[in-house]
């Protein structure tokens, strides 16, 4: 835009330093012929104005063209606006949806892990009852073996002159930890070997010869021990 400029201004000084140079001829009267009449006029002067008059009408359409461009401009930059605005209400719009989404998602979600941990805490002390009848089914089970061995014990030391074994009685378990039943079951396993040796031994001594039998039957006069030390 500036070269343009820059080469109509020099166009316009070459072309008044010509007709300064040459005014007088500009300006001398020649018989000019207008198609109708003829009279009496300076051909210089008159072509030097319509070169004025066209460079003005050449600067308006260049301003008018320039002025309606701007303002095309600027309703294109309007219209822009509009748009971008409506384009930024709309990703405003859906970030908020998805924005709910993810709400309601978050929202299901802790909603089933409260579920989840309520049925697990339901099923956790469903299975501690279970486990607690189990165990206390157990040891009313083996607290009846255990009185039933020693009762024949009891019968059979009776029979051979022997001292009465003291019944020992396991009291109710009751738990209320898994670390606690842990260890009840382990104190029940250990009981339960006891026992079985103890049938085991009760067994052998069902098998052996009457003549053992009445040594053992003499060995019970003498002092008894104290406590199962004496079965060993």
């Amino acid at each position: 835009m500036r070269t343009r400029s820059i080469l109509l201004i020099v166009a316009i000084l070459l072309v008044a330093g010509f007709a300064a140079l040459n005014w007088a001829e500009i300006v001398r009267p020649t018989t000019l012929w207008f198609g109708l009449f003829v009279t009496q006029a300076p051909l210089g002067l008159i072509l030097l104005g319509l070169l004025a008059l066209t460079l003005v009408l050449f600067l308006a359409s260049t301003a008018a063209m320039k002025t309606q461009s701007l303002m095309d401009y600027r309703q294109h930059q309007k219209t822009l606006e509009a748009q971008r605005e409506l384009a930024d209400k709309a990703e405003a719009s859906r970030f908020i949806d998805l924005r709910q989404h993810m709400d309601t998602q978050l929202r299901e979600l802790r909603e089933r892990d409260a579920i989840s941990a309520t049925e697990f805490e339901k099923s956790r002390m469903e299975s501690q009852r279970e486990i607690r009848a189990q165990l206390e089914q157990i040891n009313r089970t083996l607290a009846a073996r255990l009185n039933e061995l020693e009762s024949r014990l009891d019968a059979r030391l009776g029979a051979g002159g022997g001292t009465p074994v003291t019944t020992v009685r396991t009291a109710p378990v009751v738990q209320e930890h898994p670390q606690a039943l842990e260890a009840r079951e382990t104190q029940m396993r250990e009981e339960a070997r006891l026992r079985d040796e103890e049938r085991l031994r009760d067994e052998r001594m069902r098998e052996e010869s009457p003549a053992r039998r009445d040594e053992r039957a003499t060995a019970a006069d003498r002092p008894a021990e104290s406590g199962w030390r004496r079965w060993f």
